[in-house]
């Protein structure tokens, strides 16, 4: 019999994906916001009850961060109660779920990749309310698979990469922050990860728990910028800037209403080790998403 999965977010940066990377798991019901009003209890337990899941992947979340400072209200909603939610639910019925956590747990202090069991220490409202998720995931006691992620971007939705090229295609010049370092993560990494992980658990190999996922290598956001135009340039896509036009700033320079972590990078040992996988280095998935959009221009 089919496994059977029910995906929340379908229509965010990584829900969009893991439509496509959870056909190889089993039957994929992908639910949006528009669908059903994640931050209304009664609505997800009865969509629960009537789905009856082997799986449940939340890819929702509250991903605002600068506006999550104003409204935290939103982002608990979102990142934490939904997550307790679904915890309780799926202890109930002995259902698998699988969640999405986030860098900014912490504070970024650390000079070397963060471990899954370091110290957290968010320092803004998102982390925080992320956090929360995790905790209250981790006390409902239901079976969980949590994959704590960074720097996520896509050809879906705005990120960092299309803003770029936008930008390097009207302008002489660009300022990009370097103080702040991170490994560059495509969702569809992300999704085919999650489901190489669940098909591996079902064949008996790995383990649930929380996992640190993330390509090899890390970069500065001036490092990231410098490193789409590059390649941009190769793909003869239309700029009007070169790497050498990018100039690296302080964070100091660009404030904004919520605290970024200096150091994003996460070590991954344990998911490879546990999971027997290769991650590749960050630059790769970041060509062949330069080259998606060359090809649809």
């Amino acid at each position: 019999m089919k496994t059977n999965i029910l995906l929340l977010g379908a229509d965010g940066q990584v829900g969009w994906e893991l439509r496509r990377a959870l056909l190889s798991v089993g039957k994929v019901t992908a639910i949006t916001r528009q669908d059903c009003s994640l931050t209304d209890k009664a609505a997800v337990s009865a969509l629960v009850a009537s789905h009856q899941p082997d799986i449940i992947v939340n890819a929702a979340a509250y991903t605002a961060v600068d506006l999550a400072e104003s409204e935290s209200e939103q982002a608990y909603a979102l990142n934490r109660d939904l997550p307790a939610l679904l915890g309780e639910l799926a202890r109930q019925r002995d259902i698998l779920v699988v969640d999405y956590s986030t860098d900014y747990v912490f504070d970024g202090s650390k000079s070397e990749p963060y471990f899954e069991h370091d110290n957290t220490a968010p320092a803004n409202i998102y982390g925080a309310s992320k956090l929360a998720g995790l905790q209250a995931l981790q006390a409902s006691g239901c079976r969980h698979l949590v994959f704590r992620v960074s720097w996520v971007y896509s050809a879906r939705r705005g990120n960092f990469i299309k803003t770029i090229l936008r930008l390097a295609a009207e302008r002489d010049e660009l300022s990009i922050v370097s103080d702040q370092i991170g490994s560059p993560t495509s969702a569809s990494l992300i999704a085919d990860v999650t489901a190489n992980c669940l098909l591996l658990l079902a064949a008996g190999i790995g383990k649930e728990g929380v996992y640190h996922l993330a390509p090899a290598g890390q970069t500065s956001w001036h490092g990231l910028a410098e490193e789409i135009v590059r390649h941009a340039q190769t793909l003869d896509m239309p700029l009007k800037i070169k790497p050498a036009d990018i100039k690296p700033t302080s964070t100091s320079g660009y404030p904004t209403p919520a605290q970024r972590p200096a150091n994003s990078v996460m070590n991954t040992d344990k998911l490879t080790r546990t999971f027997q996988l290769h991650l590749p280095d960050w630059q790769e998935p970041l060509e062949h998403l330069l080259q998606e959009f060359s090809a649809n221009a």
